[in-house]
């Protein structure tokens, strides 16, 4: 049994993965990180190691990601904590992306993880505990930002399906939790992270102008410190009982109140409509 936790990550080679795998190997935990690219891993981070296993794995491929959770398991003897952190922006209007764009964008960012999950869950409930945080977005929380729908539904998909896993997991000891994060400064938004519709109509000017201003303003300005956001992960990991829920930034806080205060507007306004629907005694 190792004395520190073993903890498994997706999408390692930058951004908030990369900075977390770094923080916990500081800190003495024991890592295993993936990504597309095992050479970029062990450039940034190093070698293999006692504490350190990079994987070359593709998360659209289960049998991929099996062979990289048994990698691990053979390595550590254990896995403590996953974290599903792989993922990445497809901006587009829903009437101007094709279908392969939609696809590849819910593949990785939605069935990756549900890959991850199917494979590590059977070790984890052999040890009957561990945990597992799912990293969504407050995107996947508020949708309301044109030219972001497909990715804002691949997030909300992971909210769905993470509701539900925790559930399915409670009865084993495992805690699993869904992170909404706001803006960080990343390269989340950069070139090359951030994927444009290869067909962009024209006549979407609002849907372009939110874009732009992404690319633009916000990238590169994001209110949010990373590395704060890997010790709110490692402090959330310590905890007896972890939220299943999550909200990291004050951006996040401030978009998901609106939300709420709009659905109860709107529930109190249409109730006796809404309610109307049952049978009479």
């Amino acid at each position: 049994m190792n004395t520190k936790k073993v903890w498994f990550i997706t999408g390692t080679s930058k951004g908030l993965g990369l900075i977390l795998v770094k923080k916990l190997l500081e800190n003495g935990f024991n890592v295993a990180a993936t990504s597309r690219n095992k050479q970029a891993l062990i450039s940034k981070i190093g070698k293999e190691n006692e504490h350190f296993l990079p994987i070359e794995m593709d998360l659209t491929q289960s049998k991929n990601v099996k062979k990289g959770i048994e990698d691990t398991i053979d390595h550590f003897g254990q896995i403590d904590v996953v974290v599903n952190n792989a993922g990445y922006s497809q901006i587009g209007t829903l009437e101007e992306l094709t279908e392969e764009e939609v696809r590849n964008n819910f593949n990785v960012n939605v069935f990756g993880s549900i890959n991850v999950i199917r494979n590590v869950a059977q070790y984890l409930r052999r040890q009957q505990f561990g945990h597992i945080f799912n990293i969504a977005s407050i995107g996947g929380y508020v949708g309301n930002f044109a030219g972001f729908g497909i990715y804002c539904s691949t997030k909300f998909a992971v909210a769905g399906f993470t509701e539900a896993l925790a559930e399915e997991m409670k009865p084993f000891g495992i805690n699993t939790t869904l992170l909404y994060p706001g803006y960080f400064r990343t390269n989340f938004l950069s070139e090359g992270s951030i994927q444009r519709p290869s067909n962009p109509i024209l006549e979407y000017t609002s849907a372009r102008e939110i874009e732009q201003a992404h690319l633009n303003d916000i990238n590169g300005n994001q209110p949010n410190d990373p590395e704060k956001a890997t010790d709110v992960l490692i402090a959330l990991s310590e905890q007896e009982k972890p939220p299943v829920h999550f909200f990291m930034g004050e951006d996040a806080y401030h978009y998901a109140n609106l939300k709420i205060e709009a659905i109860q507007k709107a529930m109190k306004e249409h109730q006796n409509l809404g309610i109307s629907t049952g049978f009479e005694d």
